[in-house]
């Protein structure tokens, strides 16, 4: 006997005490006599039925019987053992018969098993059906399961056109041409007709794809759908399916030529394809008309930067993200500029008006250029570009400038009222945390500006675990590196020393350098301090960090950025990215400090940059 028959008995017996045997082309007979199972009793059917059903159920109700008969089943009327065929199990042995018993199937699903004879010839794709399988699957179920076994999907129809598109849009047919061989493909185009309303003389998966894309589109310019609101859920899942976005945009481009999107788009007020991102034209369309609105004052700022935010969560946002930033940062720096008096009463109300408002100007204009050269596609940006440019500069920080530059020059010394100047900052922000016996951690980024200071603030409280604040200092004068770092040390006195390359001396120990820097601060507070850099600090485990902590009150780190890449002729260009690189490292900074029991950071900075 053939193993699969003797698998298909023992799955039977699995399930029932008695199992029938109509052997009807007379073709088995050896078989069943050289069967043998442990446990099951065989037994012939030959004009015997009442002995039979009385030895079976009354002389022996629980030992297992095979029930062989050497002929056809007859008519139920002529069956005595109907009663008991019906209550119990029977081996077919038709090559349909054994996949459905395989299967656990009824023999309901004969004609259907038949119909699709290639799927069910291959052993991998019945056990695939097989753990889909469940009791009351009707047969538009098994056959959408089916369907699942052939694409290697889930038995739901968005899964299963999840996997063919990818398929489509790979340039493959491997499982078009399975779904073809097994039978299945009418039914297909069946369940897509009566689950979007798909509809073709000459149907097809491409053209359903194109149509899919057709109705979403007409759909969301007010026109009229071809196919049912459920043809919009299904393009919304495939849309954002992260594992299946790549096949989406590959048709999605391929079906904006077909449709001919782009001419269409020309027409179109972008307004209208605010909610829409089935097409990485609509972002091309709304980009090139936000330019304009920008760039001509067509629009309030306002408005530029609700309809920028409006596209944050669409499928191409990040394709296009530093533009639709610098389309953000340039409306919000028109706007800025529109409400910022530029006038000032004299240099405390010019140091105010900066630290309160004036500082978001440079901050717009930062962010603007910074996202613009990120972008790959700046060329969209047309104008745009070059009036921000003008405006910073012709509107904002010429006018500014010159009214600062006349109280400069009236000024008998450098001061300003109720300013705390750079070189009081040991004195005014540091001594009070040592006053009440607190540890204290000073970061020092080189060339880190206000403005930087201010994003950094922002970025620290969306962590939402710390407590941060921004305050002002007034810089020394003539404001660079070595002069900035020598104020913010502990001091006595600062000296200048023009012929060492204008290096500072602070109370007579040169200030040049981490390593003279520690030697101030431990002379300043009794070895109970230390100057380190950023890179040692991120480098240390959380044993040596905390060993390092131990004998400190004051610890400064210092992190130097912006000022190594804006002090290259080759690299100075690239200091607004250098800020935001800066960004970064701070706050992993911060992080690591307070994972290691630092609770009060100051971070401050020498000097900042144009």
């Amino acid at each position: 006997m053939s193993d699969q028959l003797q698998s298909t008995l023992k799955r039977l017996f699995d399930r029932h005490r008695i199992v029938f045997w109509y052997d009807a082309a007379r073709e088995l007979k050896n078989d069943f006599d050289a069967l043998s199972m442990d446990g099951v009793e065989k037994l012939e059917i030959v004009n015997n039925e009442f002995g039979l059903k009385h030895r079976i159920l009354r002389q022996e109700p629980k030992q297992r019987f095979l029930l062989y008969q050497h002929g056809p089943k007859p008519r139920n009327e002529d069956n005595w053992l109907l009663d008991v065929l019906l209550a119990e199990g029977e081996l077919r042995t038709d090559q349909a018969a054994i996949w459905l018993s395989e299967l656990g199937l009824g023999p309901e699903f004969g004609d259907l098993v038949s119909e699709h004879a290639e799927f069910f010839g291959a052993e991998k794709r019945k056990q695939a059906l097989a753990k889909m399988l469940k009791g009351d699957d009707v047969a538009s179920a098994l056959r959408l399961k089916m369907l699942a076994v052939c694409a290697g999907a889930e038995p739901r129809i968005d899964s299963l056109l999840e996997h063919l598109f990818q398929e489509l849009a790979d340039d493959r047919d491997e499982k078009q041409r399975l779904i073809q061989r097994c039978g299945l493909e009418g039914f297909l185009w069946k369940q897509l007709e009566r689950y979007f309303g798909y509809r073709s003389d000459n149907p097809g998966l491409r053209d359903f794809v194109v149509e899919l894309f057709k109705s979403a589109y007409a759909h969301g310019t007010n026109s009229e759908m071809t196919l049912t609101d459920d043809a919009l859920v299904l393009l919304k899942r495939w849309k954002d399916s992260r594992r299946f976005a790549e096949g989406f945009e590959t048709l999605s481009a391929e079906c904006a030529g077909v449709l001919g999107i782009e001419q269409d788009l020309l027409k179109r007020d972008f307004r209208q394809l605010l909610e829409l991102d089935y097409f990485e034209l609509i972002d091309r369309k709304i980009i090139h008309d936000l330019v304009h609105a920008v760039a001509e004052r067509a629009w309030a700022p306002g408005e530029i930067i609700a309809w920028v935010q409006q596209r944050r969560p669409t499928h191409w946002y990040a394709n296009f993200a530093s533009l639709y930033e610098a389309l953000e940062a340039a409306a919000a720096f028109v706007r800025a500029l529109d409400e910022s008096e530029l006038g000032m009463e004299s240099l405390a109300d010019g140091y105010r008006r900066y630290h309160q408002t004036w500082y978001k100007l440079d901050a717009y204009y930062r962010r603007f250029i910074h996202h613009l050269r990120s972008a790959s596609q700046a060329s969209l940006m047309g104008p745009l570009a070059d009036q921000i440019e003008n405006l910073y500069v012709n509107n904002y920080l010429l006018p500014v400038n010159d009214r600062w530059q006349v109280y400069v020059d009236r000024a008998e010394r450098w001061a300003v009222p109720d300013a705390i100047a750079q070189q009081r900052f040991f004195d005014h922000w540091v001594q009070r945390y040592l006053d009440q016996d607190f540890r204290i951690c000073v970061i020092i980024s080189d060339a880190l500006r206000y403005e930087v200071g201010a994003d950094l603030q922002r970025r620290i409280l969306g962590e939402d675990r710390y407590d941060c604040r921004i305050e002002p200092m007034l810089s020394q004068l003539p404001s660079y590196t070595q002069l900035g770092m020598a104020s913010l040390l502990p001091h006595q006195a600062l000296e200048i020393e023009p012929k060492k390359g204008a290096s500072v001396l602070v109370d007579g120990q040169s200030a040049t350098g981490t390593a003279n820097r520690d030697k101030i601060l431990k002379k300043a507070l009794d070895g109970q301090a230390e100057a380190t850099t950023f890179d040692v600090i991120m480098g240390l485990n959380k044993d040596d960090l905390r060993e390092r902590l131990k004998g400190a009150r004051v610890l400064y780190v210092y992190h130097n950025q912006v000022d190594r890449v804006g002090d290259k002729r080759d690299s100075e260009g690239q200091v607004f990215q250098a800020a935001e690189d800066a960004q970064d490292d701070l706050l992993k900074l911060v992080k690591k400090l307070a994972n290691n029991n630092v609770a009060n950071i100051l971070i401050t900075a020498d000097h900042g940059f144009l």
